[in-house]
C-alpha cells in the first residue's frame, strides 16, 4: 500500500504578500512543496492530492504536471496527482452563508474537499512548510502499519519555540499528550510570538483568551497529520455541528486541531503523537524568505538533496 499525500495549498498567502506555494526558494527555483514531494516519494508515498483555490488552479496544475512528469515512486510507477478546489460555498446545502464572508472555512474544511478522491491512508501537510525527510519516513511507516485501522490517527509534533517567526505572529495547535504518547488535547492558538521579555505569548482561539503565556517547548501541530479514510465521515459530522453555530460568521474557521479535539473528547478516535528529529521551517512573512533560501542552499552544498531537485 502506498499512502497518499494531501497538500493544503489553498492559502492565499496574504501575510506573505503572494502565492507562497509558487515561490522558488531552492538553488534552482525549487519551492517548499517540491522538497515535500521529494521526501514523500522517497518515503514510499504514491499519490499527491492538492487542495487549491479556483483562481490559481489552472496555473498551479500546469506547473506541477510539467515539473513532476519524470518522478517515479519507489516501486517504479509514475507519481499520481489530483487537484481539488476549496471554496467557501462548498458546504452542506442546508446551510446559508453570510453574503459578506470572503474567507474559506479553514484547514479541516480543506481536507474534507478530498473525501471523494482519497480511499487509502493519507498524510496532511501545509504547502508552505518544510518538515524534513525523517518526518515523512516516520509518518509513512505509521500509515502503512495502520492500513486497516479506523479511529486511530497520528500527528507529527514540533517544539513551539522552533516554529516561530521573527517577523510576526503565527498560528499553532498547542498539544497535550499522555504517558502512552496519545494526544489528549489540542487547541489552536493565534498570533503566537516571542516578545521582548523572552517569553512566548498567543491567543487561544477556543476559549477566546488573549495574550496568554505559552510554554516555549510545548508540542505543537504544524498540520502534519496521518489519517485513515474513516476520518472524512467523522470530520464531516463535526463540521455540520460547527456550521450550526457559525454559518453566519465572517471569519470563524474549522481547523483540523478542533476536529481532532472533538473526536478525542467524544471517544471516537485517538491520535498517536509521533516524534521526529527533523527541524521545521517555513515562510510565514516575506521577511522570513532569506533564511529559508540560505537553508536550502546549505542542503544543496552538503548533498542532502540533489541539485537541481528534479530533472527536466
Amino acid at each position: 500500500m502506498k499512502p497518499t499525500l494531501l497538500v493544503l495549498a489553498a492559502g492565499m498567502g496574504s501575510r506573505y504578500g503572494g502565492l507562497k506555494q509558487m515561490d522558488g526558494l531552492g538553488p534552482n527555483g525549487e519551492t517548499i512543496i517540491d522538497y515535500s514531494i521529494h521526501d514523500a516519494v522517497e518515503a514510499g508515498f504514491g499519490k499527491v492530492v492538492y487542495i487549491v483555490r479556483e483562481y490559481f488552479r489552472e496555473q498551479f496544475e500546469q506547473v506541477v504536471k510539467e515539473k513532476y512528469s519524470k518522478v517515479r515512486c519507489t516501486d517504479g510507477s509514475p507519481l499520481e496527482f489530483q487537484f481539488v478546489v476549496q471554496e467557501l460555498n462548498k458546504i452542506p446545502a442546508r446551510f446559508t452563508l453570510n453574503p459578506e464572508r470572503q474567507k474559506p472555512w479553514g484547514t479541516a474544511h480543506a481536507v474534507l474537499m478530498a473525501k471523494d478522491v482519497i480511499k487509502e491512508p493519507f498524510a496532511v501537510i501545509n504547502g508552505d512548510d518544510y518538515y524534513g525527510k525523517d518526518s515523512f519516513r516516520i509518518l509513512g511507516d505509521w500509515l502503512r502499519a495502520h492500513e486497516n485501522s479506523e479511529g486511530v490517527y497520528s500527528i507529527v509534533g514540533f517544539e513551539l519555540d522552533h516554529t516561530l517567526s521573527e517577523s510576526g505572529g503565527v498560528s499553532r495547535g498547542i498539544c497535550s499528550y499522555d504517558a502512552d504518547q496519545h494526544l489528549t488535547n489540542v487547541a489552536e492558538h493565534l498570533n503566537i510570538a516571542k516578545e521582548a521579555d523572552g517569553k512566548v505569548y498567543g491567543d487561544n482561539s477556543v476559549t477566546g483568551e488573549t495574550h496568554i503565556e505559552l510554554v516555549a517547548n510545548a508540542l505543537c501541530s504544524m498540520n502534519m497529520w496521518g489519517f485513515t479514510p474513516d476520518y472524512f465521515e467523522k470530520s464531516g459530522r463535526i463540521f455540520e455541528s460547527f456550521l450550526e453555530a457559525n454559518s453566519k460568521e465572517l471569519k470563524k474557521e474549522f481547523y483540523i486541531p478542533y476536529a481532532i479535539d472533538c473526536m478525542i473528547k467524544s471517544g471516537e478516535a485517538k491520535t498517536d503523537v509521533l516524534s521526529t528529529p527533523s527541524h521545521w521551517f517555513g515562510v510565514t512573512y516575506k521577511e522570513d524568505r532569506p533564511a529559508v533560501v540560505a537553508k536550502f542552499q546549505e542542503f544543496a552544498d552538503n548533498g542532502v538533496y540533489p541539485t537541481p531537485l528534479y530533472k527536466k
